[in-house]
């Protein structure tokens, strides 16, 4: 395969790469404006940053006093979409003392909206009991006071904030790489017990070390997103451009409209290429998979282990193509043509569930839109002209059958000579 043919694949790869990285850049020091604003109503305008995921900000002071304890007020804030069929939620902070930045052994301070308005706000151990559906109740935090704790609501900027005064010990918990954990949820039960939060990855990333000396944020789950990513362009490359590519090749090359002898070659190029660069993104996807530990998305896995043992079948079809004067030919053409396009079909679907799971914004999704129109497109004006190429051929057709007909019904109504009277005169 020579270097001029896998161009146009890199190049397209490349690009989708730096569109997929440009989200991964990290944003300026500071938070918004109306946050900003809010935090400086709480005197904590000199430390202020955008957290990761779920639109959710974060202000904060600190001072270390002779006690070997440091105080800190910190303003949480998020937007909770609340609606009829979620009337109520929550939202929540908190440190941990362990090793990583985990739910697990997490002291939350948790902001609790009810449904008729009123708000609340409690502090939370969140244990392995929790994880396995035990009970969420509030308590008091060991090692940790917490102070003028209370919850608001903006109107102006729709943000619930949460504000709160903590005492951590210095010896066990360390500003400059201080593990925290935020998070919101759609469900209360009792008033003051929070129920599991959604299980999208925007909620299980919601964790990151932070150095409250500087606001620079470490997420242990940082290369999982950039793996993602590199996921989501290998897959929409390889199944969702190359693999759509070479079925319009095959289709529409071969015979009619446009009769080229290239079309097989573009057809195996595009369909092996599609199919090694579909296959790497697929590999990384299991190994995702495998790697989480909190979440599970089943539909997107097996569609994809779906997709990945139709397009291998395809693969091993071209071994097994009968001759095309064999009898069985005309099976043979009628389970591949079936089968690629079902795997074209479950591809796409797949795709856009990907991306809604990804939840990286529009870019992915109007890019893998864009591309399907333009293959669309294509696919559409080759259909027409294929279509108008025949009804014109029949036309022409029906209508040089008359004129043959006229011919043939002169040439046979030539008058024959009569016979002479001499040889009349015989019979």
């Amino acid at each position: 395969m020579s270097s001029s043919t896998l161009l146009p694949p890199t190049i397209l790869i490349l690009a989708i790469l730096s569109l997929s990285f440009a989200g991964n850049v990290a944003e300026p020091a500071g938070c918004s404006a109306d946050f900003a604003t809010l935090a400086h109503q709480n005197n904590l305008s000199t430390n202020c940053k955008k957290l990761r995921t779920l639109g959710a900000e974060l202000g904060w002071n600190y001072h270390h006093d002779s006690t070997n304890f440091t105080h800190i007020d910190i303003l949480f804030g998020a937007k909770l979409k609340l609606s009829e069929s979620h009337p109520s939620g929550w939202l929540a902070w908190g440190v941990n003392p362990g090793p990583r930045p985990e739910m697990i052994g997490t002291k939350a301070i948790i902001g609790i909206v009810h449904e008729n308005g009123t708000m609340i706000v409690k502090t939370y151990e969140i244990t392995n009991e929790t994880k396995i559906g035990c009970r969420l109740l509030p308590g008091a935090l060991g090692g940790i006071r917490v102070t003028d704790e209370k919850i608001s609501y903006d109107d102006k900027t729709e943000f619930y904030t949460v504000f709160a005064r903590l005492n951590l010990p210095s010896d066990g918990y360390n500003i400059a790489k201080l593990n925290h954990v935020w998070q919101v949820g759609y469900a209360v039960d009792n008033g003051v017990e929070p129920k599991k939060h959604p299980i999208t990855l925007q909620n299980v990333d919601s964790s990151e070390t932070i150095d409250l000396t500087s606001g620079n944020g470490r997420s242990t789950s940082q290369h999982l997103k950039s793996l993602r990513e590199v996921h989501g362009v290998l897959c929409i490359v390889g199944w969702g451009t190359l693999l759509p590519i070479g079925v319009i090749g095959a289709r529409y090359f071969k015979v009619s409209p446009f009769q080229k002898e290239w079309w097989f070659d573009l057809h195996i190029i595009c369909q092996s290429s599609g199919y090694l660069i579909g296959t790497a993104g697929w590999a990384i996807g299991l190994w995702l998979g495998h790697a989480s530990r909190y979440y599970f998305f089943y539909t997107h896995r097996v569609l994809a282990i779906f997709i990945f043992t139709l397009a291998t079948l395809q693969i091993l079809a071209l071994r097994l193509r009968p001759n095309v004067k064999d009898p069985y030919r005309k099976y043979w053409n009628m389970y591949h043509h079936f089968v690629g396009y079902a795997t074209l079909v479950l591809i796409f679907i797949n795709i856009f569930r990907g991306i809604s799971i990804l939840r990286g914004g529009d870019a992915w999704k109007w890019v893998f839109v864009g591309i399907l129109a333009f293959l669309g497109a294509v696919t559409l004006a080759l259909e027409v002209f294929n279509w108008a190429q025949f009804l014109i051929g029949k036309l022409q057709k029906k209508n040089q059958k008359p004129n043959e007909d006229a011919a043939e019904k002169k040439e046979s109504g030539k008058v024959q000579p009569a016979p002479s009277p001499i040889n009349m005169s015989v019979f």
